[in-house]
Order: structure tokens, then C-alpha cells, then sequence
């Protein structure tokens, strides 16, 4: 069929193509319905490559569970060997490395992926590591999806929300009615008939007019392939159904095994236009023909075809991901325990968790074929990266399972390795005692063990969860054994686990020998590909600085920790650090990206859920908004759960805090005394600090802490001082909190001006009744507070961007309008994204448009 109202697509494919080929780097997302075109703009593409680019396509396939890193594997043949190796090898790191040596020796390349609703998450990580740099490469990125599969949970969903900066958007229309007309006209067809049946979707057309029989039109696409198909000699098409049953491309090397003749002995079914021959292999001319076709078969016939494939496919030793596929459509339950677990590991080295986890699922679901030492090693690889996709709660059941079983098994060392994954599973879960039991455990288990490595970990698990309590003693007195014993054995990941909790003890006593250590245990583990370790150091040194008010250092290492774990996508980690940059922009008073960045942590896993409510809290209570003091109750429920001074201390400050800005002194007290007696208890410094400040504006008297901590001096009285610590760190409230505490008018407006610009109005009206108290005349009245009633909780600056979206405005563009950084409007989309539900930011703009955002 011919490539009718395609001109407007085609012309900027290769408008992009060419832009690629001069430096300027892009990601083209062409999405529509199945069957609406997309693979044929893509065809068109790679049979006229504008500018003589070269063209690189891979498919993403429909398998029960994707092949890990499939539509990149699918190109070794055409790419150089660097990352034809990496591709095979499947590491991670050497697949982004060499992804980019690829990519940025040969300009003028068009990488292609297409249904990319289908990919596994290896390929999405390497996808999103791409489009991150793309600015930078000499490519054009095309990826082409059916957005009507996409919702907001989708995986593609997260990897189109990071998209923000040079991605362009190709929306493939239906055809019109006379383009329809044009093509129905050749069969003597009726155009409105064809156009009522097909909506003008170009496959839809295609296959009825090609299917119609003299001028009957058939009711279906179903109807009309299956009539085509039935159309064939009887031997053609056992053979079309043979190859139905495989969801991708078929090789030449397995095509010739599976139908005597091979290529040749499929012209009948070419000529009919339901097979596409070439050199390398034979494919559907559509996904949507194959799927009817298969649909249409009988459940036994399918189950015997799929067994034929997937005995070439153990012959060839294919990939691991392939054969479980089919040997689950064939109920090989044999087979699929056999090489599941293959499948997983493959996926897992690639990162992708997510297939990893289900093939793990897959196996263990025929545990009656596994042998039971097998299935207890399986149980715990499938726990582990339960924990890694961030399912806390499932990874403590299956772990239980796990424990139970090694206990009956009466392996020592593996029981204690076992315990002490359960106690990071139900750390992670907020079940903190558990945890601690599970520890000790783990610890007497291995502390007789051969194996010292291991018994490193568990003396380092001990330590991290003492850490996490504030008991440093216990810290010090565990990490540093684990360090030696991890040195000793050249083990990495102890090594790194020990000196990460190391170096957050030192700085949580503000001793700064812990920078270096922390840096140490990250490259530590970076080496070792040990992502989940390298980005716990990020997080732990980033939190630390930030406690100390260390604002540019800590987001000097906030920086290096996210590009870190853009490549690394540890999820429960990535979302941490994004509420740890909340945290930053929550003491810069800068409100609106504060809330933008918690906005990734109010669905998280406890931890990080807590610090999120706290940061939102404290940014409503300082602007006063009504629903604060109610989310900083929330925010005191999850941490009393959780049960840790790091989570119980900050939401006990803001909430001391709220109750101060109300006036409400004996209760700030009631609040803040106990946990300023905790802090004592646990030689808390920065955290006492802040209580004994706190405490101090609420009329109470207590010892200062001695620590060097702007808190500390504005503890002390020395308002002056203090003011200037908190000018010299960045902290503009803080900074007119201390000078709002001044005997000075000259200092409180100073402060009221401070608080005028931040938009801190309690704090800001108490300054302004302060100063009319004591007689000072002609108090500045403030801005008056803009309100828009928006039932979708965004605030004004996120309505502001996203009328600015509609525009079609760039990220960039949108910064420099309102003279903020690109991160800054990066982290307002995600924001809007996930408070409207929204894939993508048209998709945001047409969801605003639906409720009537634009006009509150």
C-alpha cells in the first residue's frame, strides 16, 4: 500500500536525521495506535536514508517476558566490535560505554528502536542513558510506541517523564477520508464503508481492501487476515502459522529449520502480503496480522507449534529469554525451571531487575522440577531482587521462606548470609527490630565461618544498623573491624558496605575524615559494579552535609550522586536522593522545587516517605497553608513507626516549629523536650542543635551544644552571629528566623524583608506584630498572597510551567523565562506529571486542559 499523508512525518524524520548528522543530538518519540504507521515511516527511513545517515534499527518483541537488552542485541551484526562485545557480554557499564563510542565516532547515525512498549528495563535504562546525553551526539534517537498502551504506570512512563530537553514529538494521524477513498477506489470498494470500519487507521485499511472479495468488505481486521491466510495451499500456510507463533523477527539459521525450503517456500504467502522476506530473515509485515493469526488458532495447535520452536531454540542454544518464553506457551514446565534462572541472571547483570524478578517467579512457580538446595538459592536471587525493585514488603515473605528452608538445609554460612539480607529487607520495610534480630543473628552464625568476607558484611550490617539508631560507640566499634577484615580478604563489597558506615559515623560526629571515607567506599564499589553500594555512600554523605548545612558541598556530591544513578537505577536509592534534594532546596527557601523534588518520595518505601512529608510539611507550615500542621502528623506516624532518631528528630523540629509559628510556646515545648532529651542520649549534635534553638525561641532554657553548627550559635543567643552563619550558608529563613530574634528594628525588618521576598508569611506576620508592638511606624504591609483554587494540588509556579508547556516550550526555554536553572523546571515537569498521572508533558497539557486547570 502506498504511503499516503505522510509528507509532514517523513519531512521531519529527515529533518531530524540531518540535524543528528550536524552535532545536534535528538530523541524522536513517534507514537499512534497499532497499526497507524509508525514501521512504515520507519521503513521509509531506512530505504531512503536522508543525507546518506546510516540507519539502525532494533525491535522490541512481544515475549512473555522481554529479552533483556533485545533491540540493542539485535544490531551486533551492524555495529563496531567494541559494543558488539559489550552487547553479547550484557555488562551494564560496558554497554553505556560503548553505546557512546559507538554512537559519538559515527555521525549521521539514526538509532531506531522500535515498540518500545514492549522493552525490558536494561534496554529503557540504556535508552534513558542515552537521551540524557544526546545533546552531545552526533544522532538522531527515534522510538516508536503505542501510547495507547502507556499509561502512568507503564516503565515507559518514567523513561518519557526524564525526556525534557531536545525531543521532538511525532504524532502519527489516521488517513482522511480521501486518502481511504484513494485506496478503496482501486478495488472498487465503497470509501465511507472502508472509512466507517477502519477509522482511517492505515494497517486497518490496508488489510480489508486487500482482503475484500469482489466488493464484500470483511467486518474484521481478524476476519480479513484470517481469510487471506485460508487462502493458501495447505502446506503455505501450516507454515505462516508456524512462524505466527514467534513473536519477533525469524533468523534465516532458524527460519530453514523450521520450514523445509525456507525462504523460498514462503513466496505465496509474500505475494499475499502477509510476510516480509529478507536476506537475514523473514517477519510479519505486521504485528497486529501476526496476532490475529495466532489468535484464531486452536489452543492445542498453538501449544504444538510453539513446541517445534522451542526445540530449534534449545538446539541453537538461543537466548535464554526466548526459550522460556515458549517453553511457557508449550508447558514445558521442565524447561522453564531449567533455564529461567538463566534467563534471570542474564537480565540481572544488565539491570534489568524487573525481568530478573520475573523469571526468578517464573522458575520457582515449577518448583516440584528444581532440586531443593537449587530452589533455596533461587528463593534468595529472587528475594534480593525483589529488594532492588524497591517491593519491600514481598522480599521480607519470600525471605522468610528462604530462612525457614536454610534452617532445615543446616548450612551455617549460608544461613547468616541469608539472615543478614532479612535484616536489610525488613530495615528497608520500616521493621526495625526485626531487623536487629535478624543482624545478630547473622553476626554468630558466620563469626566461625571460613568464608571472612561474609562475616565482614554482617559485622558492617550490625554497624549501619547502630548508625541508622545514632549510636555511634556501637558504629565505631563494629565498622572499623569490618574494614580490616574486609582489607584483609580484598573483599569489595564489604569493604565499601564498612567504610559507607565508617565515614556517615564520622560525619555525624562532624568529623570530615568521613568525606574521604564515604568517597572511598563509592569507588569502591563502583569497581566492583556494586551500584546498590556506590549510591548508599552518595546518599549517606550527601544527607550528612546537608545536616551540617554544608549547602554547596552537599550539592556539589547531590550533582555527581544523581548522574551517578541515572546509570545505576537503583530505584528505592534514586528516590532518596531526590528527596535529599528536597532537603536542599527546602534550605534555600526554595519552596516550589522543594516541593516538586518530595513530590518522588510520597508513594516511596517508608524512609523515604517520611522525609518527604516532612520537607512538604515544613514547606505549607512556613508558607502557611492550613493542610501543613495535618501532613507533618502524617510525616510523626511513619517516622514513629519507622522508630530511628534520624526520622523521629526532624519531624519532632518541624513540628516544634509549626507550633511556635502559631504562637503556641508550651506546646512547641511539650514536642521539642523529648526529643532534645534523645538527642542528648544519643550525642546527636547537628539535631541537638537545632532542638536547643528551637527550644530557645519557645522561652525554654537548655545547655548549648558544643558543635559548630549555625544552630548552635543562634542557640546561644548570639543572634548576630548566627544570622551571618546562615547568610554564609545559603539558608535565607534561617537567616531571618536569627535576626528576627534581634532587639534591633533595623535587623527584624531586615528579617521581614527576607521573609516579604520567601513567601514565610506566619513567620513574616509575627515579625510584623512585633514591630508594631514596639512602636516602630510605617511597618511595610507585604505582598499581597496570590490564591488559585486548584483541586489537582499544584501549586502557582507548576501552573505557571505548565501554561508555558502548552506553549510548546522547551525545558531550557522555559528556565530562561523564568530565570531558573533547567533542573529546576526538570524537577517542576515531574512534578506536574505525577500529580496529574500524565505519561508524557503533552499528555500533562491535555490532562490540564480535561480538568479545567488553565481556568481556576
Amino acid at each position: 500500500m502506498q504511503l499516503l499523508e505522510r509528507g509532514p512525518q517523513l519531512e521531519e524524520l529527515a529533518s531530524a536525521a540531518l540535524a543528528g548528522a550536524e552535532g545536534r543530538g535528538e530523541v524522536l518519540l513517534v507514537h499512534g495506535e497499532a497499526g497507524i504507521g509508525k514501521s512504515s515511516l520507519v521503513s521509509a527511513l531506512r530505504e531512503h536514508p536522508p543525507g546518506g545517515c546510516r540507519v539502525l534499527v532494533g525491535a522490541c518483541d512481544a515475549l512473555t517476558t522481554p529479552r533483556t537488552l533485545g533491540p540493542l542485541r539485535d544490531l551486533t551484526s551492524f555495529v563496531g566490535p567494541r559494543l558488539a562485545s559489550a552487547l553479547r557480554a550484557g555488562d551494564r557499564e560496558e554497554v553505556f560505554d560503548g553505546l557512546l563510542d559507538e554512537l559519538g565516532g559515527s555521525p549521521g547515525t539514526v538509532l531506531v528502536i522500535e515498540d518500545v512498549h514492549w522493552a525490558d528495563e536494561a534496554t529503557l535504562d540504556a535508552l534513558s542513558f542515552l537521551a540524557r546525553r544526546i545533546a552531545t551526539l552526533p544522532v538522531l534517537l527515534v522510538l516508536t510506541y503505542r501510547d495507547d498502551e502507556v499509561d502512568g504506570s507503564h516503565p515507559l512512563a518514567r523513561v518519557l517523564g526524564d525526556l525534557h530537553a531536545n525531543v521532538r514529538h511525532l504524532a502519527v494521524p489516521h488517513l482522511s477520508l480521501p486518502a481511504v477513498a484513494a485506496i478503496a477506489d482501486e478495488r472498487g470498494l465503497d470509501p465511507q464503508q472502508v472509512f466507517d470500519l477502519t477509522q482511517g487507521n492505515p494497517y486497518f485499511v490496508g488489510e480489508l481492501v486487500a482482503s475484500a472479495d469482489s466488493t464484500q468488505v470483511p467486518r474484521t481486521v481478524v476476519d480479513a487476515v484470517t481469510g487471506r491466510l485460508h487462502r493458501l495451499a495447505g502446506e503455505a500456510r501450516h507454515q505462516v502459522e508456524q512462524l505466527a507463533v514467534i513473536p519477533s523477527a525469524v533468523p534465516s539459521v532458524e527460519l530453514g529449520r523450521l520450514v523445509p525450503g525456507g525462504a523460498v517456500a514462503l513466496g505465496e504467502a509474500e505475494e499475499r502480503g502477509l510476510l516480509v522476506v529478507r536476506p537475514e530473515g523473514v517477519a510479519f509485515r505486521h504485528e497486529l496480522t501476526r496476532r490475529a493469526i495466532v489468535d484464531a488458532m486452536p489452543t492445542a495447535r498453538r501449544i504444538d507449534l510453539n513446541a517445534r520452536v522451542l526445540a530449534v531454540l534449545l538446539d541453537l542454544d538461543a537466548d535464554p529469554a526466548r526459550i522460556v518464553s515458549h517453553a511457557l506457551e508449550a508447558g514445558r514446565d521442565g524447561i522453564v525451571a531449567a533455564w529461567a534462572p538463566r534467563a534471570a541472571r542474564d537480565a540481572a547483570v544488565s539491570g534489568a531487575h524487573r525481568q530478573a524478578a520475573e523469571h526468578y517467579r517464573s522458575a520457582l512457580e515449577r518448583a516440584a522440577t528444581i532440586d531443593p538446595g537449587e530452589r533455596i538459592d533461587l528463593m534468595q536471587a529472587y528475594a534480593i531482587e525483589l529488594y532492588t525493585l524497591g517491593s519491600d514488603r514481598e522480599a521480607v515473605a519470600v525471605q522468610e521462606d528462604v530462612l525457614r528452608s536454610r534452617r532445615e538445609a543446616g548450612d551455617s554460612t549460608a544461613l547468616g548470609a541469608s539472615l543478614r539480607w532479612s535484616s536489610r529487607f525488613h530495615w528497608l520495610a520500616g521493621q526495625r527490630r526485626e531487623a536487629e534480630i535478624a543482624a545478630r543473628e547473622a553476626s554468630d552464625r558466620l563469626s566461625t565461618s571460613t568464608d571472612r568476607a561474609l562475616y565482614a558484611l554482617a559485622l558492617s550490617n550490625e554497624a549501619q544498623l547502630a548508625m541508622l539508631a545514632h549510636d555511634l560507640s556501637r558504629t565505631l566499634e563494629l565498622a572499623p573491624r569490618a574494614v580490616a577484615i574486609a582489607r584483609e580478604t580484598g573483599d569489595r563489597r564489604a569493604l565499601s558496605h564498612a567504610l559507607n558506615n565508617l565515614g556517615t559515623a564520622h560525619l555525624l560526629l562532624n568529623r570530615d575524615e568521613g568525606i574521604a571515607e564515604l568517597t572511598e567506599a563509592a569507588e569502591v564499589a563502583a569497581a566492583g559494579n556494586l551500584m546498590d553500594d556506590a549510591a548508599r555512600a552518595h546518599v549517606n554523605l550527601v544527607w550528612s552535609l546537608l545536616d551540617q548545612y554544608r549547602l554547596e558541598l552537599a550539592e556539589r556530591h547531590l550533582g555527581a550522586a544523581l548522574e551517578f544513578s541515572s546509570r545505576a537505577e537503583v530505584m528505592g536509592l534514586w528516590t532518596y536522593q531526590q528527596v535529599e534534594r528536597a532537603r536542599l532546596h527546602l534550605a534555600r527557601a526554595e519552596w516550589d522545587d522543594a516541593l516538586a523534588a518530595a513530590s518522588h518520595g510520597r508513594e516511596a518505601l517508608p524512609h523515604a516517605h517520611c522525609v518527604a512529608l516532612t520537607v512538604i510539611g515544613l514547606v505549607q507550615v512556613r508558607r502557611g497553608d492550613p493542610e501543613g500542621e495535618e501532613t507533618l502528623v502524617e510525616a510523626a506516624a511513619v517516622a514513629t513507626r519507622l522508630g530511628e532518631l534520624q526520622r523521629t528528630g526532624p519531624v519532632a523540629a518541624a513540628r516544634g516549629e509549626a507550633a511556635l509559628l502559631r504562637g503556641a510556646r508550651d506546646e512547641a515545648v511539650a514536642i521539642l523536650a523529648p526529643a532534645y532529651d534523645e538527642a542528648v542520649r544519643r550525642d546527636a549534635r547537628n539535631q541537638l542543635a537545632e532542638f536547643a534553638a528551637l527550644l530557645r525561641r519557645a522561652g525554654a532554657e537548655v545547655a548549648v551544644p558544643e558543635v559548630e553548627h549555625p544552630f548552635a550559635v543562634e542557640a546561644s543567643g548570639d543572634w548576630r552571629r548566627a544570622a551571618a552563619a546562615w547568610r554564609a550558608a545559603g539558608a535565607p529563613y534561617h537567616q531571618a528566623a536569627a535576626l528576627a530574634g534581634s532587639p534591633h528594628d533595623a535587623d527584624r525588618l531586615e528579617a521581614l524583608a527576607i521573609l516579604d521576598r520567601i513567601g514565610a508569611v506566619p513567620l513574616a506576620r509575627s515579625v510584623r506584630a512585633g514591630l508594631r508592638a514596639s512602636g516602630v511606624r510605617a511597618v511595610p504591609r507585604g505582598p499581597s498572597r496570590p490564591t488559585r483554587a486548584n483541586p489537582e494540588g499544584l501549586t502557582d509556579r507548576q501552573v505557571g510551567v505548565l501554561e508555558l508547556l502548552a506553549t510548546g516550550m522547551t525545558n531550557a526555554e522555559i528556565a530562561a523565562r523564568l530565570v531558573v536553572s533547567v533542573r529546576t523546571v526538570d524537577s517542576h515537569v515531574a512534578a506536574i506529571l505525577a500529580k496529574l498521572g500524565a505519561a508524557s508533558r503533552q499528555d500533562a497539557v491535555r490532562e490540564a486542559q480535561r480538568r479545567g486547570v488553565f481556568s481556576a
